[in-house]
């Protein structure tokens, strides 16, 4: 499972965790997202995620 970093402010996405706050499953790759879902923050697109170690 990945953590994905949002580049504007810096919230993590955790694959393992998900985001139950928004319906988001545990265990959800970042793929799988959504094409329209925001960063939950500060409402960033998905392009504006990286991978992290």
């Amino acid at each position: 499972m990945a953590k994905w970093e949002c580049t504007v402010c810096g919230w993590v996405y955790d694959e393992e965790k998900g985001h139950p706050e928004s319906g988001i499953e545990p265990g959800t790759k970042f793929e799988d997202l959504p094409d329209d879902w925001v960063c939950p923050v500060c409402g960033a697109s998905k392009e504006d995620f990286e991978q992290v170690e």
